[in-house]
């Protein structure tokens, strides 16, 4: 099923359709970000993790918003240091959110406050244990692997701010200069 029938009680407006792609550049950070991950494994994982965890008892109702949006949405929210409330406000008014979301056209009514509610991003969030989180590091590293975006050797990493260009004193330095000057 698409992301568009998940949401089309939210984004049945009136007036054209929008393509969110013809919206949001090539080289825009959030599209970029967005290419990068393997959002149809990631999502089979999160939906094969949701049905054992958390059966439905009755199909009830509208359907619901769809994993591939809620996910982008709790990815999207640490990216952009954003609140529930500010991310799901940016997804009704910022075509790189939506795109990044996985939403390609748009059609929707001026007075609608939100697209997805803050509630059912706390919902779907509470619903995320560290086995599922695991497993979705996992696939995205894999896949990180595999198209070669990171190398597969070890990274060391410097904790200590220093700027750039100024030397800091280690004991790899005081040894150096040490054995220099006798």
């Amino acid at each position: 099923m698409g992301i568009v029938r998940h949401l089309q009680h939210w984004l049945s407006g009136r007036g054209p359709q929008l393509l969110v792609a013809d919206f949001v550049p090539t080289d825009h950070s959030l599209r970029r970000w967005a290419d990068t991950f393997p959002w149809d494994q990631m999502v089979t994982a999160l939906d094969q993790h949701t049905a054992t965890h958390f059966p439905k008892q009755r199909a009830r109702g509208r359907p619901g918003v769809s994993t591939r949006v809620l996910l982008a949405l709790e990815l999207l929210k640490a990216e952009l240091a954003c609140s529930d409330e500010q991310i799901c406000s940016r997804l009704r008014t910022d075509f790189a959110v939506l795109y990044a979301c996985g939403i390609e056209q748009v059609q929707a009514h001026r007075e609608q406050a939100h697209f997805v509610l803050p509630e059912v991003l706390a919902q779907f969030r509470s619903r995320l244990d560290e086995s599922v989180m695991t497993q979705l590091l996992q696939i995205q590293s894999t896949d990180a692997l595999e198209k070669g975006l990171v190398s597969p050797s070890h990274l060391v990493v410097d904790t200590f701010v220093s700027e750039q260009g100024s030397q800091r004193v280690t004991d790899a330095t005081t040894l150096y200069k040490a054995k220099k000057k006798s």
